[in-house]
């Protein structure tokens, strides 16, 4: 059980390392391609990359909400249609 224990420790310190390097030369590469946005004067692209690596992952969310056919009636046997929209 013990050993066990110990190969899972050293398999996840090695994965969160990997992680961790994969995570540094992402950020790397990131902070080059702005110096080189900046450097042929697309500052828009600049910024959007700037404000994309500030803010991080975002989930998307969808928004569910009540919707009836055009015509009015609500769709066969549900008093209440739920549809997501994306």
């Amino acid at each position: 059980m013990e050993k066990e224990g110990q190969k899972y420790h050293h398999k996840s310190k090695g994965a969160h390392k990997i992680i961790r390097n994969k995570k540094k030369t992402h950020a790397k590469n990131v902070m080059e391609s702005i110096e080189e946005d900046q450097k042929h004067n697309n500052t828009r692209k600049m910024y959007q990359t700037v404000n994309q690596f500030k803010k991080g992952y975002q989930h998307k969310f969808s928004i569910i909400r009540n919707q009836k056919r055009r015509n009015g009636n609500e769709y066969k046997g549900e008093s209440r249609n739920v549809e997501r929209i994306f």
